[in-house]
């Protein structure tokens, strides 16, 4: 939706919401599922932290 397509009566602060919202939704967006997902969900930066040895 551009400034074009604003909606009738629309308020600066709604207009400031529907554009912060489009720009959040247009960023690329994590890959999901997978090793990535658990490597997150476990708190873990890189493959090099699931080897102890490697220091």
């Amino acid at each position: 939706m551009t400034d074009d397509e604003a909606p009738q009566g629309e308020t600066p602060i709604q207009r400031a919401l529907r554009l912060k919202k489009a720009a959040i939704a247009a960023k690329p967006k994590p890959p999901r599922g997978g090793r990535f997902q658990r490597d997150q969900a476990m708190g873990l930066n890189s493959p090099k932290s699931r080897k102890p040895w490697t220091g």
